[in-house]
C-alpha cells in the first residue's frame, strides 16, 4: 500500500489510568496513525488494553492524557456539538452482534437508529419511508434480503445478525470502522463469509478499518499493518507480511509461537526456543493474573 495523504487517524502519547491505583494504567504512551483506506489491525493477549484503546479513539472514553487527531481535528477539543458530527464519520462494529442490538427493536429500526440520530430528515412520515427504503439498500449491500424489515434480532443466526451490525455501522457512510473482535462470536464458515463481506465493503465503499482481533490467522488475511499491543503499550508495528514472517518483539515471537499447529512433528520444528530475557519475564498477563497468552482465545479484548 501507497502512502500519500497524512494519517485519517493520529493516536499521540495516549495514556489512560483508572482511578489512580497501582496498576491501573490500562493504555500507556500509546501513539499510532491509521491510513484512509487501510485495515490496522491491533493485537495482544486479553486485558491488554486493545478495546480501551479503540474507546479512546472513537471519544468514549476520555483519556488522562494525550491526543487523538481525527482527519487532522483534534477530537478531545471538540465540544458536544462539533463531536456529534465528527461521529457521523466513525462507526463501531462490536464482537456480540445480539448484544449490541435492543431485542425489542424491529431490524429496520436498529439499522435506521444512526440516521434518525443524526438527520433531522430522516423523521416524520415522509422521511421514514425514505430511512425505510435506505435501509433495505443497506441489508442488500451485506446480503440480505430487504424482506427482514420488520423481523426481530432473536429470530438471525450469529452470522446474520453481524451483517445487520455491519449495515448499521455504514448507514452514515463513516470513514471509519472500529471492528471489535467482527468474528470471534462465529464459527469459521461464517466467519469466513464475513470477512470477505468486509473486504469488498472496504474496497466498494473505501473504507478504513481499525480491526482488533486475538485471531493472528485472521489478522494475517485482512491487515494491511499490525499493532502489536503489551501491557498498555504498543510493542510492534509493521505490515502484516514483516510481524508474521520476520517479527522484532520478543512478545510478538511468543505470540505467534502460541499459534496452535495441528501436525505436532512441524510444530517441533518451526517452534522457536522461548526467549528468557528482561521483555519476556513475567509477559504472559498482568500482574495478579496465572493465565499463559493465548492469541487464538476469542474472549473479550
Amino acid at each position: 500500500m501507497t502512502v500519500t495523504a497524512p494519517p485519517l487517524l493520529e493516536l499521540e502519547n495516549l495514556r489512560k489510568e483508572f482511578g489512580g491505583r497501582p496498576g491501573s494504567v490500562a493504555v500507556d504512551d500509546v501513539s499510532l496513525t491509521v491510513h484512509e483506506g487501510e485495515t490496522l489491525a491491533l493485537v495482544g493477549e486479553s486485558g491488554c488494553g486493545k478495546t480501551t484503546l479503540t474507546r479512546l479513539l472513537l471519544r468514549l472514553l476520555e483519556p488522562t492524557s494525550g491526543t487523538v487527531r481525527f482527519a487532522g481535528t483534534d477530537l478531545f477539543g471538540l465540544d458536544a456539538t462539533a463531536l456529534r458530527r465528527v461521529r457521523r464519520e466513525m462507526q463501531v462494529v462490536l464482537q456480540d452482534p445480539y448484544s449490541s442490538m435492543n431485542p425489542r427493536l424491529r431490524i429496520v429500526d436498529i439499522v435506521a437508529e444512526p440516521l434518525v440520530t443524526h438527520d433531522p430528515q430522516a423523521r416524520g412520515r415522509r422521511g421514514r419511508a425514505r430511512t425505510r427504503q435506505r435501509v433495505g439498500e443497506l441489508l442488500e449491500a451485506v446480503g440480505l434480503d430487504a424482506a427482514i424489515l420488520d423481523r426481530y434480532p432473536h429470530e438471525f443466526s450469529g452470522g446474520q445478525r453481524q451483517r445487520i451490525s455491519i449495515a448499521r455501522a455504514l448507514t452514515l457512510e463513516p470513514r471509519l470502522v472500529v471492528l471489535d473482535e467482527p468474528t470471534s462470536a462465529l464459527d469459521v464458515s461464517v466467519q469466513a463469509r464475513v470477512l470477505d463481506l468486509l473486504g469488498e465493503l472496504q474496497q466498494r465503499l473505501g473504507l478504513t478499518y481499525v480491526f482488533v482481533s486475538h485471531n493472528l490467522a485472521v489478522v494475517q488475511q485482512v491487515a494491511d499493518r499490525v499493532a502489536v499491543m503489551r501491557r498498555g503499550r504498543i510493542v510492534e508495528v509493521g505490515t502484516a507480511q514483516q510481524v508474521f514472517t520476520a517479527p522484532a518483539h520478543p512478545y510478538t515471537r511468543q505470540l505467534l509461537d502460541a499459534v496452535p499447529v495441528p501436525d505436532p512433528a512441524k510444530a517441533r520444528r518451526t517452534r522457536r526456543p522461548a526467549a528468557h530475557d528482561e521483555e519476556t519475564a513475567g509477559v504472559n498477563t498482568p500482574a495478579g493474573s496465572g493465565s499463559a497468552p493465548n492469541p487464538a482465545h476469542e474472549g473479550p479484548a
